[in-house]
C-alpha cells in the first residue's frame, strides 16, 4: 500500500569521523522496486573506503527496524546503555543493533535502515508484514551492489531486528550470505501475539505506544518526546525531513497492532496470514541465539526457526541473562564475528563452514541458585555442545498428576483410579486461581532439557449457564530447592522468572497430526477459525498443552512444580494476557470452576 507523503527530498550528508575511524553517511535514500518512496538509512564505512582511486570493498551488516536509526542508544534506554560492554558503547550506538564503531574497526560496513513508515522512511507502516519485508529485500540487494560493498551481506541484531531476519532470508535476496537472529521470534502468532490462542496484550501495547507509534514517519513533536526513565522508548527522534503529516493521514498510513491483534483471533484471517512465510525457504548459514529466560517472547521462535530452516549450515546457541546485554558481551561478540567472518569474509578460524567441524547446538546448563539479573554469577553456568536438537539421547519421561497434588514419575500411576481437583477459574483477570502439583524431592541429580507437553483432562461447571463458554489454561513449571524455596532465573527485563510457561484456549485444542511440523513432544496447532471446537459445561476434554522449551539441572533434594492456573501468575512480567476484549466473552466474573481430572 502506497502511503500519503509530501514530496521526497534528498538531504543526505557525509562526514569523516577520524576519532571513531569511520565515514558516516546519513539519510541515504535506498530506492525500492515497487514504490516511488525510498527507505532511508545511515551508513557507516571504515575510513579506508574513502580512497578516491580504488575504494576498498567491505562485507555489509544490515539492520532494518522501527526504533529510529537516529536515536542514540543512550537516549532510547539510558540505564541499559550504561551497562553495555564499553567495547560497544559509542555515540553511534543504537538500541538492539551492532555498534558501528566496533564493526567498522573490524572491516565491516554497517547499514542501519529505518523501516518503511517509520523514522525517516516514508510509506505505509505495517510491521512484520510481507510488504515491509519486501522493502527489506530491496535494501539487502541494494547493499550488495554498492561500490563500497564486497557483495556479501549479513544480518545481525536483537529482538525485532532478529525477527525481520527470518522473513527476509526466506525471500532469498541476492547477496545475503549469513544471518544471526539473536533472540528473535519467528512465528508472529504463536511466539508473540497469541500464546495458545490467547492474546498477549500488555507487551504489545507497551511496545507499540512507546517504541513504534511515536516514531511514525510524519508524526509531529517527535524530537520533544519524553517518557518515564525506566524502560526503552523512542525518545528524541529527529523531526521528519519532509515535515509533519495530519493526524488523519497518519492513521491512514498505518496498521495499528494494538487494534489488529485484538480484532483478529485466527491465523487464517488476512491480518495474520500476511505475516506468514516458510522457514524451510531459508538457505543461508544461520546462527540462532535463544535465551532460556525468554519464556514469553522469542525463545520458542529461535528454537523452531533453527529446527525448520533449510540451511546447510545452521547452529543453535542457548544463553542466559537479560535481553539487552548478552549481545554485547565480549565472548558472545567473538562468536558473532567468527561466524560472520567465515561466511562474509571467507576467514573461517573456527570451522563454521566445514561440515561437522562445529557442533550444531550449544547449551548453557542452569545448575544451582545463582540468583537473577547478575551476569557475573551466571558465568558459573557450564556450556555443553550437542549434535542435534532435541538432544538425541533424551529420555522422554511421563509424570502423572495425582489427586493428592503429587507430580509422580511412578508408572503405577498410569492405571490408578482417576480423581478430580477443582479451582475457581478467575474471580477476576487480576487475581487468577489455580492448583499446583509437586514432585517428591529428587533422589539424584537430574537434567531436564528440551520440550514439555502437558496432557490434561479439563472441564468446567459454571454457576450460571450464560453466554459463550471457554477455558483458558495457563501452565508454569517451577523449580524449588530442598527448603521449598523457589529458584528464579533471569527474565527478559532482569525480572525473576520460573523455568517455563505454556498456554491454551481450549476451544482451539484441535491438533493437526498430519502436518510435518507435528511432533510427539510438540503438538502442532494451526489456530484457524475452522479449528474452533465448542466447549460445553460439564464435558471433559483431553488437551495437550505445549510448554516452551527449557533447561534445568535439578539437584538432589530439589523439586519440580507444575502450576495450572486460570490466568497470568508470577513470572509473566510485562507479557500478560489480561485483555477484557479478548477474554470477557467467557464467564470469568460468574465464578465458574475448571476441573483438572487426573
Amino acid at each position: 500500500m502506497e502511503a500519503q507523503s509530501p514530496p521526497i527530498r534528498d538531504i543526505s550528508s557525509v562526514e569523516d569521523d577520524v576519532e571513531a575511524g569511520l565515514r558516516f553517511m546519513k539519510n541515504v535514500s535506498i530506492p525500492l522496486k515497487t514504490s516511488s518512496l525510498p527507505i532511508r538509512a545511515n551508513i557507516y564505512l571504515p575510513l579506508s573506503s574513502s580512497s578516491s582511486s580504488s575504494p576498498t570493498r567491505f562485507p555489509v551488516l544490515v539492520t532494518y527496524g522501527p526504533y529510529g536509526k537516529d536515536i542514540p542508544y543512550s537516549t532510547f534506554h539510558e540505564k541499559s546503555f550504561a551497562e553495555v560492554n564499553p567495547e560497544h558503547r559509542s555515540k553511534y550506538s543504537a538500541w538492539e543493533t551492532p555498534d558501528p564503531v566496533y564493526w567498522t574497526r573490524h572491516g565491516y560496513a554497517v547499514v542501519r535502515a529505518d523501516e518503511r513508515g517509520l523514522g525517516q522512511s516514508p510509506g505505509f507502516l505495517d510491521t512484520m508484514s510481507c510488504d515491509t519485508s519486501e522493502c527489506f529485500f530491496d535494501v539487502v540487494e541494494w547493499c550488495a551492489e554498492q561500490h563500497w560493498s564486497s557483495g556479501k551481506v549479513g544480518l545481525l541484531g536483537i529482538s525485532y531486528y532478529a525477527g525481520t531476519q527470518w522473513r527476509v532470508a526466506a525471500r532469498r535476496p541476492k547477496g545475503l550470505a549469513a544471518i544471526i537472529p539473536w533472540e528473535g521470534m519467528s512465528d508472529y502468532y504463536r511466539d508473540r501475539c497469541r500464546h495458545g490462542g490467547i492474546l498477549s496484550n500488555t507487551f504489545i501495547d507497551l511496545w507499540w505506544n512507546r517504541q513504534v507509534l511515536v516514531n511514525q514517519y510524519g508524526r509531529a513533536g517527535r524530537s520533544k518526546l519524553v517518557f518515564p526513565p525506566e524502560g526503552p522508548g523512542a525518545r528524541g527522534q529527529e523531526e521528519t525531513i519532509e515535515g509533519d503529516l495530519p493526524e488523519e493521514v497518519l492513521a491512514q498510513n498505518r496498521q495499528d497492532q494494538t487494534i489488529d491483534n485484538a480484532r483478529y483471533k485466527f491465523r487464517d484471517q488476512e491480518y495474520y496470514a500476511s505475516k506468514d512465510f516458510r522457514l524451510e525457504d531459508i538457505q543461508v548459514p544461520l546462527l540462532s541465539v535463544a535465551n532460556w529466560g525468554g519464556i514469553l517472547l522469542h525463545l520458542r521462535g529461535n528454537v523452531e526457526g533453527y529446527t525448520h530452516a533449510g540451511s546447510k549450515f545452521k547452529y543453535l546457541r542457548f544463553i542466559t541473562g537479560r535481553h539487552d546485554l548478552p549481545f554485547y558481551y565480549h565472548d558472545e561478540v567473538e562468536v558473532q564475528r567468527s561466524f560472520l567472518d567465515a561466511f562474509l569474509k571467507g576467514e573461517d578460524r573456527v570451522g563454521w563452514s566445514m561440515p561437522g567441524k562445529v557442533s550444531p547446538v550449544t547449551i548453557t546448563l542452569r545448575k544451582g541458585d545463582v540468583g537473577f539479573n547478575d551476569a557475573e554469577k551466571e558465568k558459573v553456568y557450564a556450556k555443553r555442545t550437542e549434535e542435534a536438537w532435541p538432544i538425541p539421547r533424551t529420555q522422554y519421561t511421563r509424570f502423572y498428576l495425582t489427586p493428592d497434588r503429587i507430580l509422580s514419575a511412578s508408572s503405577r500411576q498410569q492405571n490408578a483410579e482417576p480423581g478430580q481437583i477443582s479451582y475457581p477459574a478467575l474471580g477476576s483477570l487480576e487475581n487468577p486461581q489455580g492448583v499446583r502439583f509437586s514432585t517428591l524431592p529428587f533422589e539424584q541429580e537430574t537434567e531436564i532439557t528440551g520440550h514439555i507437553t502437558a496432557h490434561l483432562h479439563v472441564s468446567m461447571i459454571p454457576d450460571e449457564p450464560l453466554g459463550e463458554k471457554d477455558i483458558d489454561l495457563f501452565l508454569t513449571l517451577r523449580h524449588l530447592d530442598a527448603n521449598d524455596k523457589e529458584i528464579f532465573y533471569t527474565g527478559t527485563a532482569g525480572d525473576p522468572v520460573p523455568l517455563c510457561k505454556g498456554w491454551l484456549r481450549v476451544s482451539l485444542r484441535t491438533i493437526h497430526e498430519e502436518n510435518p511440523m507435528h511432533r510427539q513432544w510438540l503438538p502442532h496447532r494451526e489456530y484457524f477459525s475452522t479449528d474452533v471446537q465448542e466447549v460445553k459445561p460439564g464435558e471433559v476434554y483431553g488437551v495437550d498443552v505445549e510448554m516452551w522449551p527449557t533447561n534445568v539441572v535439578v539437584e538432589q533434594g530439589n523439586k519440580i512444580v507444575l502450576e495450572v492456573a486460570s490466568g497470568d501468575t508470577q513470572g509473566s512480567g510485562i507479557f500478560q494476557h489480561n485483555s477484557y476484549a479478548d477474554r470477557q466473552v467467557f464467564p470469568y466474573q460468574d465464578g465458574h470452576e475448571t476441573h483438572a481430572n487426573v
